[in-house]
């Protein structure tokens, strides 16, 4: 299926305290990516830490986030497990729920085959009448979707796209070229969302949307209008914050960004850790130079 959503969607963090998921600060995140134009909004991707929660606290904050949001704009459930009956009972939670789709990463560490990916897909799919997106990340999985795959998947009527984070362009583009008339394509890496928006894809799914959700918008809108100088001009502004972003593995840096932000984001669960002090300080100046005010 094609058009479940174009242009930004945030793949947002989970704000934790002591107690847990921080309700409070969950809100006013939300709050701020509806206020600055976001497409979707990802809860309980890899950003949003759910391989450290529960499946009681991942249902209660899809309620809440149903709740909050709204309707006012798509709601996103993170559901891929690296066990299939896992990832399946949690699609059909997200949709009780109320989500308006599912965002489902590969299995990992089991290390299946293609042919256990074409399975995967359907066992999610067909559990559920929610849009499904296949999130291809294999730096953290160990599985890469093969674009000749991602075709097969493609054939599946609620596959609504790939998030791709492969990283590897050549493979996007073959991606492109055999699933275009079947469903959407979204970049996962945000380093690549610009090159990745000008060969056709639909939108992004992006992490540093977390702290500069009305710029990322504005790169996927102008890309779209074509205008190309523009989005050339917006993309290297956005990408030494993106680098970043990435200084440490995804969620660290982000949620840190966050929280200089003034949000009261907390730390990451273990076994992530809080940044170290010199990529805070890189973190920081990128922040301060794209013009983000930093409380330090």
């Amino acid at each position: 299926m094609k058009g479940f959503f174009e242009g930004s969607a945030t793949a947002l963090i989970t704000p934790f305290d002591e107690s847990g998921v921080n309700y409070d600060v969950l809100g006013q995140l939300i709050e701020f990516q509806i206020a600055n134009g976001t497409d979707a909004i990802v809860f309980l991707g890899t950003t949003g830490e759910p391989s450290t929660m529960s499946f009681e606290e991942e249902h209660i904050l899809m309620d809440y986030a149903v709740k909050k949001v709204n309707k006012r704009t798509k709601v996103i459930f993170g559901c891929g497990s690296n066990n299939t009956a896992d990832a399946v009972m949690t699609a059909k939670a997200a949709e009780k729920f109320g989500g308006d789709g599912l965002l489902a990463v590969t299995p990992y560490y089991n290390k299946c085959t293609q042919n256990g990916l074409v399975a995967y897909y359907k066992a999610i799919c067909e559990a559920v009448s929610l849009p499904v997106i296949a999130y291809n990340v294999p730096g953290r999985t160990g599985v890469e979707i093969q674009p000749a795959t991602m075709a097969k998947i493609a054939e599946i009527p609620n596959i609504a796209g790939m998030k791709d984070a492969g990283g590897n362009m050549s493979k996007t583009m073959e991606t492109l070229r055999l699933t275009r008339d079947k469903c959407d394509l979204y970049s996962g890496e945000d380093a690549l969302n610009f090159p990745i928006l000008a060969v056709g894809g639909a939108g992004v799914i992006s992490v540093v949307s977390n702290i500069a959700p009305r710029q990322v918008k504005a790169l996927c809108s102008l890309v779209k209008a074509g205008k190309t100088a523009e989005a050339i001009a917006l993309n290297d502004r956005l990408l030494p914050l993106a680098n970043a972003c990435f200084v440490e593995v995804n969620p660290i840096p982000v949620k840190e960004a966050v929280n200089l932000l003034g949000f009261h984001a907390g730390v990451p669960r273990a076994p992530l850790t809080q940044m170290e002090s010199a990529n805070r300080e890189k973190l920081i100046a990128a922040m301060k130079t794209f013009g983000l005010e930093c409380h330090a």
